[in-house]
């Protein structure tokens, strides 16, 4: 980052720190009562709708063409088809405590993948940032780690390996051609649409016979904010954001996320805080500082 602070750039990294650490209880109240494609497909396609309507207003939408186009399917296949569809589909079995750990993963990966290829050093600064903030997370959830060998998760945790697996790579490849396009908000209307119509024949597919009926307004209603919260707004303020910083000093965000989830289940569901959840949010805002930190 440049010695003088970019506000905006500061409010977009806060806008995805906040929003994306609600949608692991977001999803797991839509999965309550709906199939997970469902939600998935219905959340893109809004998203889509509300990103048409923004563009129209502003003169903007138009044909990218194909090179573009490919620049963007890439990652709304991997981004949102498997990322975000996989995640979903977990939450069905696995507990969100549980996924918000396994999730923080993927900065690791994501450090480990640039510096592999090249699109960023390979710092013990960095290194130590990510590993410090892990540290933290796993501190939060250390009594239920034995949780990850329970059988009754193994089905829901291999979609959410692969699923964390597509958003870092996703992630490495978004950053290294994110500068060949400048307008987020029509890439994101090619993604948005692209993962929608693809979610929504997989949902036909593989729940051709669901019950309208039976999905119920608690479930709708978390659907309708993952649309616009967790798919427009957070979306554009992480591409804004992954334009402007590395792709580690964004995805570390992810250890706010895991703060921002268990905050969110001790003010709705009356779990407790305890003093090493404490430790621990030391020790993931000491993982952050230390990977973003530079001296002027």
């Amino acid at each position: 980052m440049s010695d003088k602070p970019d506000f905006k750039l500061l409010f977009c990294l806060f806008i995805v720190a906040v929003v994306w650490g609600t949608t692991y209880l977001g999803i797991r109240v839509a999965v309550e009562t709906m199939q997970p494609w469902y939600i998935t497909s219905t959340r893109q396609g809004l998203a889509a709708l509300i990103v048409l309507a923004i563009l129209l207003y502003k003169k903007q939408l138009a044909w990218i063409g194909w090179e573009n186009f490919k620049l963007q399917f890439i990652p709304a296949i991997l981004m949102i088809v498997l990322a975000n569809g996989f995640t979903t589909i977990a939450e069905q079995s696995v507990p969100s405590g549980l996924t918000s750990i396994l999730s923080a993963l993927s900065p690791l990966v994501v450090f480990l993948g640039g510096t592999m290829i090249g699109q960023q050093k390979l710092t013990l600064k960095g290194f130590l940032g990510v590993i410090v903030g892990f540290l933290g997370v796993v501190f939060i959830f250390k009594d239920g780690l034995g949780d990850i060998l329970d059988p009754n998760y193994k089905t829901g945790i291999l979609f959410l390996s692969i699923a964390i697996l597509a958003w870092s790579v996703g992630t490495i490849y978004t950053k290294m051609h994110t500068h060949k396009s400048n307008n987020i908000a029509l890439n994101l209307f090619y993604q948005f649409s692209i993962a929608a119509i693809i979610q929504f024949v997989l949902a036909l597919i593989l729940n051709p016979d669901v019950d309208f009926k039976a999905w119920s307004a608690r479930s709708i209603f978390a659907t309708l904010y993952l649309s616009v919260f967790g798919s427009v707004i957070a979306f554009f303020a992480y591409h804004y954001a992954l334009k402007r910083v590395t792709a580690t000093q964004i995805t570390v965000l992810n250890y706010i996320n895991t703060i921002i989830a268990v905050f969110l289940g001790w003010l709705l569901l009356d779990e407790k805080i305890t003093f090493d959840f404490v430790i621990a949010t030391g020790l993931i805002i000491l993982g952050v500082f230390i990977t973003n930190y530079k001296r002027k």
